[in-house]
């Protein structure tokens, strides 16, 4: 999310709570958007989908700062937002991570990365991340190589079946 943005204040405020779960009133968010709410927001629950798509701005804040919205209530003017935590089978294979598609996605969103931004980093298409993603291939040997490198240094660490 774009610092300018009209949800801008909310992406960075849940981003920068610490907590695992943040519970706002309708008010609250007023304050910190500096404007009122759309009245699709006060009076239908659909607004408060977890939908990050173009046309859904407001679901990109929560969800860019790592949130889904866990409970909405209309009556009192309150929403529930939580920390979202993916689960993700990464296997491994002598201490090493084997780079199949759930690794992939695990650290391109441990990173906070589009699939296309990850791709710029890979310096492969978008697609190619896609179908890593999808299952369609594996990464080849060098570009798993490469893999091991960036996720070391982002400190992607995946615990160990004996230590989870």
């Amino acid at each position: 999310m774009k610092p300018g943005s009209k949800y801008y204040p909310l992406f960075s405020h849940l981003q920068t709570s610490g907590k695992a779960e943040v519970t706002l009133s309708f008010a609250d968010i007023e304050t910190l958007l500096g404007s009122p709410l759309p009245h699709s927001a006060v009076e239908r629950k659909n607004w408060w989908s977890n939908r990050d798509t173009p046309a859904a701005l407001q679901a990109g804040a929560w969800v860019g700062a790592g949130y889904h919205v866990y409970s909405i209530n209309i009556d009192s003017k309150t929403v529930v937002f939580r920390k979202f935590e993916a689960q993700y089978n990464i296997e491994q294979k002598d201490g090493k991570i084997v780079w199949q598609q759930d690794a992939i996605r695990a650290l391109r969103k441990h990173m906070s990365l589009t699939q296309m931004e990850f791709a710029e980093q890979m310096g492969v298409r978008r697609q190619t991340v896609s179908e890593w993603e999808n299952g369609v291939y594996d990464p080849d040997r060098s570009t798993a190589k490469f893999l091991e490198l960036i996720a070391k240094q982002a400190n992607f660490i995946v615990p160990s079946p004996e230590n989870p």
